[in-house]
């Protein structure tokens, strides 16, 4: 049987697993929200968020909201609008929240007028900090914003802006926004000032919400139908690492309080862009997610602020990223911040694939050149394996005849039609499975290649030639998936025909069938696999011509 053909077929079966998963989970029913808390009469129904109150001071259950929720529902504040050379950030006076976030860079799709909005309200996708208890400022408290600039003038290369927030036990608080140049990362200071007559050690929280919907204005269609990335919060701490968490696992209640640790950050992932929060300073940090009661996915990190005395003041801070996943800026922000951009399994080989993507890009300063060389080179570096597999496919190719002949022979009488092929493969020196070793070492390497190009934001609406305008979505007219069909009809009949005739059956109508995917995956994809199989053509031709020549000079003899 044909190996590569074979290799072929389990790795598009692996590809129709995860097409089906991704099916299930669009057309799974979505969970019941959870049933509202009954009010008194007169009050309104809305069920106010909770702020946590953390388990080491206090072991009663989270702390509700500092005001009514009558007062809650009607409270509105005012969107500030700052503007960076990035960054279009609405700051609301209620809470002094991140209530929307566009990206200048980054249209909503390609050839749109309009910029992607990451977070914003469709999805009550928000960015929240405050004071953590009853008492506040939180994200439900009205903040008054200082006097000062809220664009970023030209010749400057930080903006900063301020909003002052008052608690109801005497604490003040300013919350300073620090945004900088040519950067998708914002300080958010945190200054407290105690006016009241008695010490206290307040905690703060930085938060992020998502209603957990998904949001198709981020992805390609392409990436949708052939793979979903992972969407959800997900955490890192120099003791666990990077892990994701579901909306399942916080639909049932569970992990509502993941981890304590010294470091760390909190983020929520989705495909191509993150939001994240980022403590500067090392300190004791509680990590809670948990569904409120109104559906939405909040994830929060609560960290200590040293007692403050009467008269006192105490500052902390976290770098809030919001952005696309691009790794030289995820890499500088914080450790182990490039890993929310999604590898899978196989991150291991995948990080390096990239990096000489990344460089062959900026050799040629064009992505789909960058891939094309890129695969030539891991042509190159497999070169002896696929050489010592073609050859095996050469001999293979050669008995084909005898096989048959064979096959013919003890049609009826199995053992007998095996031990004469065994005979045959020992007396030419043939194994059966020459082929197969060398392109099953090959494989870790092309579904690694296969989620860096999913995954690269970098290929989100880069062009590469002509009619391919964005190397993520389709190729709009085809043209690349019918070269690729034509590469696998005639890599198919380069290859020895099998004796059996249900798999010559199988093996001639295969390349059909897997065209037919090629027709649903990002150019970027098809284009590696083209260019791939074009190299592969021209190996084999190769090496079975040499062979043939080896053979008929040796018939010479």
């Amino acid at each position: 049987m044909d190996i590569q053909r074979l290799v072929l077929f389990f790795i598009f079966s692996f590809s129709l697993l995860m097409l089906w998963d991704a099916w299930q989970k669009e057309q799974r029913p979505k969970p019941a929200p959870v049933a509202a808390a009954k009010v008194a009469p007169g009050k309104t129904g809305r069920v106010p968020d909770a702020i946590p109150t953390p388990s080491r001071v206090t072991q009663a259950t989270p702390a509700t909201a500092a005001v009514p929720a009558a007062a809650a529902a009607i409270a509105k504040g005012e969107a500030i609008r700052v503007r960076t050379d990035l960054l279009v950030v609405d700051i609301d006076t209620l809470g002094a929240t991140v209530g929307r976030v566009e990206l200048l860079k980054h249209k909503l799709t390609l050839g749109s007028e309009k910029n992607l909005v990451l977070l914003g309200p469709e999805h009550q996708y928000t960015a929240q900090s405050g004071l953590a208890g009853e008492n506040g400022p939180n994200h439900r408290t009205q903040w008054a914003v200082q006097p000062g600039d809220t664009v970023l003038a030209e010749g400057k290369d930080t903006l900063t802006v301020r909003f002052s927030g008052r608690g109801l036990d005497g604490l003040e608080v300013d919350k300073i926004f620090t945004f900088k140049r040519n950067s998708y990362l914002a300080e958010v200071a945190l200054e407290i000032r105690n006016r009241g007559n008695a010490p206290v050690a307040p905690f703060v929280y930085y938060q992020l919400t998502h209603d957990g919907k998904s949001d198709p204005t981020g992805t390609s269609v392409a990436q949708n139908f052939t793979a979903q990335s992972f969407t959800g919060f997900a955490q890192y701490t120099d003791a666990r690492k990077f892990e994701k968490i579901d909306f399942s696992d916080l639909d049932k209640g569970k992990p509502d309080n993941l981890a304590q640790a010294e470091d760390g950050w909190l983020a929520f992932v989705q495909h191509y862009f993150v939001a994240g929060w980022l403590p500067v300073a090392k300190a004791t940090r509680d990590y809670v997610m948990e569904k409120r009661p109104d559906g939405v996915y909040t994830a929060r990190i609560v960290l200590p602020v040293p007692e403050i005395a009467p008269g006192a003041s105490a500052r902390t801070a976290a770098q809030l990223y919001v952005g696309p996943q691009e790794q030289r800026r995820l890499k500088a922000a914080a450790p182990g911040f490039d890993l929310v951009v999604d590898y899978g399994w196989l991150t291991i080989i995948a990080w390096p694939l990239f990096w000489l993507l990344d460089q062959f890009h900026a050799l040629a300063g064009n992505w789909g050149v960058a891939i094309i060389l890129l695969t030539v080179l891991i042509k190159l570096v497999f070169f002896p394996l696929s050489a010592a597999s073609y050859k095996s496919m050469a001999k293979m190719k050669l008995i084909t005849p005898r096989l048959t002949k064979i096959r013919e022979m003890y049609g009826n009488d199995r053992a007998k039609m095996n031990q004469a092929m065994m005979e045959m493969y020992k007396t030419e020196k043939i194994n059966p499975l020459g082929g197969c070793f060398p392109i099953l070492v090959q494989i870790p390497v092309f579904i690694s290649l296969y989620w860096v190009l999913l995954a690269a934001i970098e290929l989100r609406h880069a062009p590469f030639i002509l009619w391919i305008k964005d190397l993520s979505a389709l190729d709009p007219y085809y043209v690349l998936p019918v070269l690729m069909a034509i590469s696998m009809v005639l890599q198919t009949r380069m290859n020895p025909v099998p004796p059996d005739p249900v798999q010559a059956k199988v093996m001639k109508f295969m390349p059909y069938v897997f065209s037919v995917f090629f027709f649903f995956f990002p150019a970027g994809l098809v284009l590696y696999w083209l260019v791939n199989n074009v190299l592969s053509i021209l190996q084999q031709w190769q090496i079975q011509r040499m062979f043939d020549r080896d053979k008929t000079a040796h018939a010479r003899r």
